[in-house]
This record gives C-alpha cells, sequence and structure tokens, in this order.
C-alpha cells in the first residue's frame, strides 16, 4: 500500500500583518494622539488585538501603553483602526515611537454588514459630520451594530478615527439603520482629505471595500477558513514589531 503524505500549503499572505499610515498629532485639548492602521495580510481572521506603543523622547523611553484596534475582527486584507490617546507632561515629551502588535486567529465570520450610504459635511456648530445607513444583508438578526470611520489627510495618514452605534443598534435580515459619526476638534476636522467606513455586529463582519481583482483572494481563503475552523484547537499568539526609529 503506498502511503503519501498530507501537506498544507499556505501563501506567503500568511506570514504577517502591516502598521499603516501611521503618526502622531496634538489636538486643541493638548492631548497627543498616535493613530495608524492595522491590515490583515494573512488568510484567515484576526482577533484580539493588541497594540502596544512605546514612546520615546530622543533615545529615552518615556512611557509604554496599550489600546486596541475598533473594529473587532478583521477579515484577510482588510484594514482596522487604532487610536491612543496620551494626557499629561509625558505627552510633551513624545518625539517617535514604536510598536509592537500582539493577536490571536479568530473564527470566520460572514460579511453581510454593508454601509450602503455616506455624506461627509458639517453640521450647525461647523463639526465635520458623517451620516449614512447600514444594511444587514445576512439571513439572521445583528445585534450590538457599530460603524467605524477611518479619516485620513492628504498624505493618506489617519488624521482621526470615530465610532458610533446605529439607530436602532440591532438589524433584521435585509434591514436597514441610519448612523451619524462626528469629530469636534478642528485641528483634526481641518486636515481630513477622505475617509473610509466598516461596520460590524457580534455576529457578523463588515462587507469589504475591495477593488474588483481581490474578490479572488476572498474565494481562494475559504480553504483556510475550513482548516483553521475544523483543525485549530486553541488560537495562535503572535508579535509583530514596528517603529518609526
Amino acid at each position: 500500500m503506498l502511503i503519501l503524505p498530507l501537506v498544507f500549503w499556505f501563501s506567503d499572505a500568511w506570514a504577517e500583518i502591516s502598521v499603516d499610515n501611521h503618526q502622531q498629532f496634538f489636538t486643541n485639548d493638548g492631548a497627543l494622539h498616535i493613530v495608524g492602521e492595522i491590515q490583515n495580510q494573512f488568510d484567515v481572521p484576526l482577533n484580539q488585538v493588541d497594540i502596544h506603543i512605546t514612546m520615546y523622547s530622543g533615545n529615552e523611553v518615556v512611557d509604554t501603553l496599550s489600546t486596541n484596534l475598533l473594529v473587532n475582527t478583521i477579515m484577510p486584507g482588510m484594514k482596522a483602526p487604532f487610536e491612543l490617546v496620551v494626557l499629561g507632561q509625558n505627552a510633551k515629551m513624545v518625539d517617535n515611537y514604536s510598536f509592537q502588535t500582539e493577536y490571536n486567529v479568530g473564527q470566520p465570520k460572514s460579511q453581510v454588514i454593508d454601509v450602503t450610504q455616506s455624506e461627509i459635511s458639517h453640521d450647525n456648530f461647523g463639526n465635520l459630520v458623517i451620516t449614512g445607513t447600514v444594511l444587514n444583508r445576512g439571513e439572521f438578526t445583528a445585534n450590538a451594530i457599530s460603524v467605524v470611520a477611518t479619516l485620513y489627510d492628504e498624505k493618506g495618514d489617519v488624521a482621526a478615527v470615530l465610532t458610533s452605534k446605529t439607530n436602532p443598534d440591532y438589524l433584521r435580515s435585509n434591514d436597514q439603520a441610519f448612523f451619524l459619526v462626528s469629530i469636534t476638534d478642528k485641528s483634526q476636522a481641518n486636515r481630513v482629505a477622505d475617509y473610509s467606513l466598516v461596520a460590524e455586529s457580534e455576529e457578523y463582519a463588515a462587507v469589504p471595500e475591495f477593488p474588483l481583482g481581490s474578490i479572488l483572494l476572498l474565494t481562494g481563503s475559504v480553504s483556510a477558513y475550513v482548516f483553521f475552523t475544523r483543525y485549530m484547537s486553541r488560537t495562535v499568539g503572535n508579535l509583530v514589531y514596528a517603529s518609526t526609529r
């Protein structure tokens, strides 16, 4: 009897996540903001993503603080924003920083929570607001729906991140709900040149905002989802390191 070895092959996209479009800036209240995006370049979903940020003044460590993504589950190929806000005297000392990122492999979710319409404008108080509607394309009710807005400056770096609940915050199958997110800090609002939106619920992930060619990547990822769902008995912790230094 001939016995053939069973081999699982994974592409290079399995190998990493990246920290993109990050920067630091001060808002009118004197707070230091360190913002950016995590991109999932794996073939599986990621969750419980923690970003540990070490801040420096020259070569001296000022402090190390942690923050989380504003999205619970990052599907393959998608991005999710983060923000760390630092107050007090330490904030004024920071001139550079580095990242250490931990993450776990998550269970796949159906991507059916879709932002179907959005508009950016100013309200009567001069605040920058984004309004729109979210649609549940799934078969079952979606609960605790949140909308995450990532705003970019002219260079494409993250200028602000915002999150809001829909009204109502649950949607039955094929129902829609209204959302509004607002940025009141004028120093942030004045830098905004573009934005992106994602929405998710406890049960479902966001519909991807991919170019057309990426549909093939998602189709090819199904086998990896099945492998992890059936054969992974535990989640896997990993570390990624990045720096501005």
